[in-house]
């Protein structure tokens, strides 16, 4: 059904094409401060951690904490919401955390924060995102009723995640300087506001519910993703990365504190250098992410994350950190955004939100269980040490991939 409020696309650059739609905009907006306000939670949450505990387990547990539910429930969670109004199920998500947000910027601001606090409500956040992370992917495809620009879409979603990664730690940095942990909590809290707000604008057709029960429904989307031989390729892919070499991001707080002497500033620049790399990535995909390319692009940014965790095993100067945790960040990007648009463009209308929380699932669900690992290792081997293991394994499976599909 053709959008009555999209503008003639010709007047846009082929590069944002898909901002041709009005919903789409309205999202763009209310998602952009939404996603900044995610990250200044991440980067205070974290920094609080190890500023309370000095644990690298702990560190490693929060994450896995954060990001496991998605591996659990996410793909039970597609199953169900793909029998639901999505966009009504994203506004009481978006709401409850909102409060959630709320709920940490009064506990870190009473001084009742401790290890267990912590470890509760990355629970509770790693079950909500395990809702609201497919429903949001799914929704994108709504808000474009024309296929042709739903890979656009998907790059500039991409990019927008990925500049707020850039923009929101060195923020989260200053802000703890400036008002604490909990200040970082309350701007979060009124930044998920915005993107409530866009929700309550839009005005999108619902698109088809999936008939059959929950469990019905999570066997057809195994089915058909278990008989695709190119979908299950892009998810070893997914799986590598994200178990290798997202694993860094549960030891930058050791990294910013132990390696290079610095306080929550210093952490926020860790991550904003490796938001930059990612940032550039999705800019390349948006200028030159043709199909055809896709799969070359899956391999580089594999061994780019590879060059770059072997880099931030030799510690040495700070700009050297964060020129790797830039091409740590890109490499990321690139291979996991990559897999999203062939896999969206391939998903049939009635199996998006299934084949969405599938990927979601291992995209985060491993990163959660190579940060586990990686605090557990770093707690005996040290950061640095740690990742450089990822790295060489990595770069090892990159080889051997390749060899056996030329073979």
């Amino acid at each position: 059904m053709p959008d009555p409020h999209t503008t003639h696309r010709s007047q846009w650059p082929a590069s944002v094409r898909a901002l041709a739609h009005r919903n789409f905009q309205i999202y763009f907006a209310g998602q952009a401060v939404s996603t900044l306000g995610k990250w200044v939670q991440q980067v205070a949450l974290s920094w609080l951690t190890y500023h309370l505990t000095g644990s690298a387990v702990l560190l490693g547990a929060i994450t896995f904490l954060s990001l496991a539910p998605q591996l659990l429930i996410g793909p039970l969670a597609g199953a169900w919401t793909d029998r639901h109004d999505k966009r009504r199920l994203l506004i009481i998500v978006q709401t409850v955390l909102a409060l959630q947000s709320l709920a940490l910027a009064i506990l870190a601001y009473g001084q009742w924060m401790n290890g267990l606090t912590i470890a509760l409500m990355a629970l509770l956040l790693g079950l909500l995102n395990a809702v609201e992370t497919p429903l949001r992917q799914a929704l994108i495809a709504s808000f474009v009723p024309d296929p042709a620009d739903l890979p656009n879409a998907l790059v500039l979603n991409a990019m927008l995640i990925n500049a707020a990664r850039f923009v929101g730690p060195p923020l989260a940095g200053a802000l703890i300087a400036l008002a604490g942990e909990a200040g970082c909590f309350l701007l979060t809290a009124l930044a998920f506001l915005c993107l409530l707000i866009g929700l309550m604008k839009v005005r999108v057709t619902p698109s088809p519910r999936a008939s059959g029960s929950t469990g019905e429904v999570f066997r057809e989307g195994v089915r058909y993703l278990w008989r695709t031989l190119e979908v299950r390729r892009l998810m070893v892919s997914v799986v590598i990365i994200n178990l290798l070499a997202s694993c860094y991001t549960a030891l930058l707080p050791i990294l910013a504190k132990t390696v290079y002497e610095g306080d929550a500033r210093t952490l926020g620049w860790l991550w904003g250098a490796a938001g930059a790399g990612a940032f550039l990535a999705t800019v390349v995909l948006a200028v030159s992410g043709s199909a055809s390319r896709l799969q070359h692009f899956i391999l580089a940014g594999a061994v780019l994350c590879a060059m770059g965790l072997l880099g931030l095993a030799v510690p040495g100067h700070l700009l050297l950190a964060l020129v790797c945790l830039a091409v740590l960040g890109f490499g990321i990007t690139v291979s996991n955004v990559s897999s999203n648009m062939q896999l969206q463009s391939g998903a049939p209308s009635a199996l998006r939100g299934r084949f969405i929380a599938f990927y979601i699932a291992l995209r985060f669900g491993f990163e959660a269980i190579g940060g586990l690992f990686a605090g557990l290792i770093a707690a005996h081997l040290g950061a640095p040490l740690t990742l450089g293991i990822a790295g060489g394994l990595l770069l090892m499976i990159v080889i051997g991939r390749e060899i056996a599909n030329r073979g």
